[in-house]
């Protein structure tokens, strides 16, 4: 994978740091919410499986990203990233957290994963590659996790604890899973 000239965009900071082995980063917040940036532009962090065939810890390197109607957003060549396997990203306004809301929208639009920034970095039209490690399978709900960040990228500590606190076993998973993801990314990077 050729890094050069390109800027890896990440909702959150945790994934921005592992982006830093690859070169150029962004925070660029949950949905993208922070703007953004110029340049050419790969989507790199972490996303919910909406196919049970990826494992947690798998790493996607998108060939296309669609919205929750299955519309093409963007689609293009790999980036040779190694070890990761092709598929579609779906490019959610939401943390898609229920799993016949996911059922659903595999069904619908053909997607593999769901995040919440390829879909905003599509639009710009400066995407060039998506890379995206699954981070939960379609059934388990996200708890305390999907609780834990904020839409600038930070982590939410107090909001995490809230959500561990009502369902502990489901966040604890979920940030196991979390876990394996970036450990997916940075054997990418």
């Amino acid at each position: 994978m050729d890094a050069d000239g390109l800027t890896f965009a990440c909702a959150m900071t945790v994934e921005e740091r592992i982006a830093r082995r690859l070169g150029r980063t962004a925070v660029v917040g949950l949905g993208a919410s922070k703007g953004v940036p110029e340049g050419r532009l790969v989507s790199f962090g972490i996303a919910g499986a909406l196919s049970g065939e990826l494992p947690v810890g798998t790493v996607i390197d998108a060939t296309r990203v669609v919205d929750e109607s299955g519309t093409v957003l963007w689609e293009g060549g790999p980036l040779g990233a190694s070890p990761a396997r092709t598929g579609t990203i779906l490019g959610a306004s939401r943390i898609v957290d229920d799993p016949a809301e996911r059922a659903r929208l595999h069904a619908q639009t053909g997607a593999d994963a769901v995040d919440m920034e390829s879909g905003a970095l599509a639009r710009s039209g400066r995407l060039v590659g998506c890379l995206r490690a699954i981070s939960d399978t379609p059934t388990h709900r996200l708890g305390g996790v999907a609780e834990g960040a904020t839409a600038d990228g930070e982590v939410d500590y107090l909001g995490f604890l809230r959500g561990f606190a009502r369902q502990p076993l489901v966040t604890l998973r979920a940030a196991v899973g979390a876990r394996r993801a970036l450990k997916g990314l940075e054997a990418i990077a």
